[in-house]
């Protein structure tokens, strides 16, 4: 069977008072006392931290044998237990997620992150355990925090990431040609061309960040640090294919969309855009880009949610 991938999105559609950030700061102290987390609750960046700690480990190891199921149907009941379509990530990566990595220059498929169920009962068929490994990553740009996984066996799901990048120029007031050019050491010469300023600011924006948003998906999902040498990788979206060292890559599923959010700062609401990319190694001969342009295309994959609802599930968490 193909294994699943699913996405959760995190909008900071507003800020956190401080009860608020106690309380995840507390839940994380709980359930992950490993993590190291500074007690800061003004700033959105110790915010960011406790998110990604929280949304793939916190959730009580109960009833796992159904979430694990569940993932298979992402509308199944199951997966609604706490008002969310999060707890089964939540619940099945909160286990073991030992990191394996290969030399730095390497650029193929190999071991990062697994997540095991240790508390699957006894009882379990040993085939069926094998087919319940987690591969998940997380990530997160400004308002958005994303996680994305897979479920199946041990290789199949190793090699997955997620890329966000937000559709704006930074610092504000810089021309979008500046901007994409401020990138130039993270693009070839043939992706250069795709962000040439005679082709309009909002063409060259879109596709700056397509191609940054894939390229961080790609680096994450072989277990590369921040300072691999993104020019190493070529993007042809034309042509959609991709390359390494000047070799193709073959048996990826790259999968790009984008997420629109209305964000309250200040008492003013205002809209943010982010270019999102998915890339999971599936081993296939050749490999694929597929293209989600509206929001219907997304409801079976992607579970959009916000500070609220992650809020009133906390604790079920620790119930």
């Amino acid at each position: 069977m193909e294994c699943p991938i699913l996405v959760w999105m995190l909008s900071l559609n507003r800020d956190v008072t401080t009860e608020e950030y106690d309380k995840c700061y507390n839940l994380v102290r709980e359930c992950s006392p490993h993590a190291r987390i500074a007690y800061d609750c003004t700033s959105i960046e110790s915010f960011h931290h406790l998110t990604n700690v929280t949304t793939p480990h916190d959730a009580p190891q109960t009833d796992i044998k159904n979430k694990v199921e569940g993932l298979r149907n992402p509308k199944r009941e199951t997966l609604d237990r706490a008002g969310l379509s999060v707890q089964p990530s939540s619940s099945c990566a909160s286990s073991a997620s030992p990191k394996v990595r290969s030399s730095s220059s390497s650029l193929f498929p190999h071991p990062r992150r697994i997540a095991t169920h240790n508390s699957l009962p006894m009882t379990c068929h040993p085939e069926k355990f094998l087919q319940s490994m987690i591969g998940y990553h997380l990530t997160y740009e400004n308002s958005l925090c994303g996680m994305v996984m897979t479920q199946g066996r041990q290789r199949q799901v190793i090699n997955i990431g997620l890329g966000i990048k937000q559709l704006c120029v930074e610092p504000r007031g810089v021309t979008v040609a500046a901007y994409a050019e401020s990138f130039a050491h993270k693009l070839t010469p043939l992706e250069m061309t795709f962000v040439s300023p005679e082709l309009g600011d909002e063409v060259v924006l879109r596709r700056l960040c397509i191609l940054l948003s894939l390229k961080a998906a790609y680096i994450k999902a072989v277990g590369q640090s921040r300072g691999f040498d993104w020019s190493r990788l070529e993007f042809n979206i034309p042509n959609e294919s991709a390359r390494g060292d000047d070799h193709p890559l073959q048996g990826w599923e790259f999968r790009v969309f984008k997420a629109k959010l209305g964000v309250q700062r200040g008492g003013t609401v205002i809209e943010e855009s982010y270019q999102c990319a998915c890339a999971f190694f599936r081993g296939t001969k050749e490999s694929k880009f597929i293209w989600h342009d509206n929001a219907k295309d997304l409801e079976a994959w992607v579970q959009f949610i916000n500070i609220d609802q992650m809020i009133k599930v906390i604790p079920k968490l620790t119930a």
